[in-house]
C-alpha cells in the first residue's frame, strides 16, 4: 500500500481521529493477554483494562453520535440559514426594482413640475384672463370713441368741402358781376366821350 492509502485507511478507521484504532488493538491484546493469563489477579487485572478500553471505545462513539446529530442540525440550520438569505436576496431585488421605479417616477413628476414652474412664470409676465377682457373692453370704447370723432371729422371736412365750394362760386360769381360793371362803366365813358364829341362839332 501507498502512504497515501494507509493514511486514508487509517482515517477511516480511526474516525475523528480520536484514536479508537489504538483503542481497539489494546482491547485485542487484552483479549489475548487475558485468554493467556496465567493467574487469577492477572485475569481480573487484564478483564478491568478490557472494560476500561470498552468504556473509552462508547463513550468515543458516543461523542462520534453526538457530533453526528450537532453536524445534522448545522447542516439543517445552514440550509434554513441559506434559503433565508435566499429569499432575502430576493425580496431586496424585488424592493431595488420598486426603488428604481418610484425614482423614475420622481423624476417624471419633478421634470413636470419643472415645465409648470416655468410655465408658470410665462403666465406671470402676463395678464389675467379678467385684466385682459378689461383692457379690450377698454380698447372696443377707445375704437368706438375714435371712429365717432372720425365721422366727426369728416362731417365737418365735407362741410367745410361744401362752405369751399360754395365760397369759390360766390367769388367766381362776383369777379363775373365786376367784369360786366367794368365793361359797363368803359361803354358808358365811351359813349359820354362820343357825345361830348358830337357836341363840339
Amino acid at each position: 500500500f501507498s502512504s497515501d492509502e494507509v493514511i486514508r485507511k487509517r482515517l477511516l478507521i480511526d474516525g475523528d481521529g480520536a484514536g479508537d484504532d489504538r483503542r481497539i488493538n489494546l482491547l485485542v491484546k487484552s483479549f489475548i493477554k487475558w485468554c493467556n493469563s496465567g493467574s487469577q489477579e492477572e485475569g481480573y487485572s487484564q478483564y478491568q483494562r478490557m472494560l476500561s478500553t470498552l468504556s473509552q471505545c462508547e463513550f468515543s462513539m458516543g461523542k462520534t453520535l453526538l457530533v453526528y446529530d450537532m453536524n445534522l442540525r448545522e447542516m439543517e440550520n445552514y440550509e434554513k440559514i441559506y434559503k433565508d438569505i435566499e429569499n432575502s436576496i430576493a425580496a431586496a431585488h424585488e424592493k431595488i426594482s420598486e426603488c428604481k421605479k418610484q425614482i423614475l417616477q420622481a423624476k417624471r413628476i419633478r421634470k413636470n413640475r419643472q415645465e409648470y414652474d416655468a410655465l408658470a412664470k410665462v403666465i406671470q409676465h402676463h395678464p389675467d384672463r379678467h385684466e385682459t377682457l378689461k383692457q379690450l373692453e377698454a380698447l372696443g370704447k377707445e375704437l368706438q370713441n375714435l371712429s365717432h370723432i372720425k365721422e366727426n371729422v369728416e362731417d365737418k371736412l365735407e362741410l367745410r368741402r361744401k362752405q369751399f365750394h360754395v365760397l369759390l362760386s360766390t367769388i367766381h360769381e362776383l369777379q363775373q358781376t365786376l367784369e360786366n360793371d367794368e365793361k359797363l362803366s368803359e361803354a358808358e365813358e365811351s359813349q359820354e366821350t362820343q357825345m361830348e364829341a358830337e357836341a363840339k362839332q
